[in-house]
C-alpha cells in the first residue's frame, strides 16, 4: 500500500511507447475491500488470494464459481503467499505466520518487528523460497521502514533500512535480479541478487514514475521480464521495460488508489489488480465508487507462477 479497448499483441522488451489506446480493466463483483492489497494467484487451488489490510481479512476469489470468501483476522494482514506442503504464509501486523484456511489456525513463525508503531507491508518469496517482507510506520514517517528476509530456517535478516514505504518486489526469470520500490522515491530499483546466499547488492534505478502519475506501489513481472506497476493516486497500472525505463502499456482502473497487481487465471494471462477506498474523501468515492474492488484485464502477455515459501524446519 501507499498512505473496452483490448490489445492482443504480446509485449516484448524491445517495444516502444504504446501508440494504441490504454487497456480498460473491469471490476470483479463482490470483491470490495477497505484497503485491498497483495494479490496472489494460487496455482494449485486456482484461486486468487488478496488481503484487506484495514478490514483485517484475508480474501479469496474463485473465478470458476465467482465465489468470494473472507477469512477474518485478529489484526492487520498485509501480505499472503502459498506455502510448500500446504497452507498459506501471512504477514500480520508485526509477525509472519502460517495459516490454515480450513481450521483458521494461525501459527507464528517469525517476528521481524517489536515496535508496535511499525507494521509489515508488501511481501513475496524469492525463487529459493525465502520470504522477503517490507515495513512502514503507521504514521508513514520517513526513514523508519526496512526490508527483511525470512530464511527457510525462519531466521530473519535485515536487507535494507532507512526506507519509508517498502513496497513492490519481484525477481527476474533467471533469479539474478531483484526489483524493489520504496514508494515515495517514485522509482523502482534493480539489485544484483545472489540466489544461493539470498543477498542483494549494486542498486540502480531502472524505472522513474513522473509525479503526475502517482507513486509506484505493488508490482509483478511478466514472462518477457517487463514490470507491471500499480500507480497509487493515478487510477492505473503501467507496464515498464526495466532495461530502458520506457512505459510500454497502461491499464486504466476505475479506482484512484491502485495498490498492486498479479498475473493469474489458468493460463496466467489475466492481470488481477487490487485497489483501496480507505481514507478517500467523499468526492473521490463519488467519482470512483468501485474503489476497493479487485479488477481484471487480459493484457496480451502472461505472467509467471508465484514462488512458494519453503521452510526447512
Amino acid at each position: 500500500m501507499v498512505s473496452s479497448h483490448f490489445h492482443t499483441g504480446a509485449l516484448t522488451k524491445k517495444s516502444t511507447l504504446p501508440t494504441h489506446d490504454p487497456l480498460i480493466a473491469s471490476t470483479v463483483a463482490g470483491t470490495q475491500s477497505r484497503l485491498g492489497e497483495g494479490p496472489c494467484w494460487h496455482p494449485q487451488e486456482q484461486v486468487l488470494y488478496w488481503v484487506d489490510i484495514e478490514g483485517q481479512a484475508l480474501r479469496k476469489y474463485s473465478p470458476g464459481t465467482k465465489e468470494v470468501v473472507a477469512y477474518p483476522m485478529p489484526e492487520r494482514v498485509n501480505a499472503v503467499v502459498p506455502m510448500a506442503g500446504g497452507g498459506l504464509l501471512l504477514a500480520l501486523h508485526n509477525r509472519v505466520c502460517s495459516y490454515n484456511t480450513a481450521t483458521g489456525e494461525i501459527g507464528t513463525l517469525a517476528r521481524p518487528l517489536t515496535d508496535a508503531s511499525i507494521r509489515l507491508n508488501d511481501g513475496k518469496c524469492d525463487p529459493c523460497g525465502r520470504f522477503w517482507v517490507g515495513t512502514m510506520a503507521l504514521d508513514v514517517r520517513a526513514g523508519a521502514a526496512a526490508l527483511y528476509c525470512v530464511q527457510q530456517n525462519l531466521q530473519v535478516t535485515l536487507a535494507l533500512q532507512h526506507l519509508t514505504i517498502s513496497n513492490g518486489l519481484a525477481w527476474s526469470k533467471n533469479g539474478d535480479t531483484f526489483y524493489f520500490t520504496d514508494s515515495p522515491t517514485r522509482t523502482v530499483q534493480a539489485f544484483d541478487f545472489d540466489l544461493a546466499a539470498g543477498s542483494i547488492r549494486n542498486p540502480r534505478v531502472v524505472v522513474r514514475v513522473p509525479e503526475q502519475e502517482g507513486m509506484p506501489d505493488g508490482l509483478d513481472i511478466d514472462v518477457n521480464g517487463n514490470l507491471w506497476i500499480a500507480l497509487h493516486g493515478s487510477a492505473a497500472v503501467a507496464c515498464f521495460n526495466p532495461d530502458t525505463g520506457e512505459q510500454l502499456q497502461r491499464v486504466e482502473v476505475e479506482a484512484i488508489n491502485v495498490t498492486s497487481c498479479t498475473f493469474g487465471g489458468p493460463n496466467l494471462d489475466t492481470l488481477y489488480i487490487t485497489t483501496a477506498r480507505e481514507w478517500l474523501p467523499e468526492e473521490q468515492l463519488e467519482k470512483y465508487p468501485l474503489s476497493g474492488s479487485v479488477f481484471e484485464v487480459k493484457p496480451g502477455v502472461k505472467g509467471r507462477e508465484v514462488n512458494f515459501f519453503r521452510p526447512s524446519v
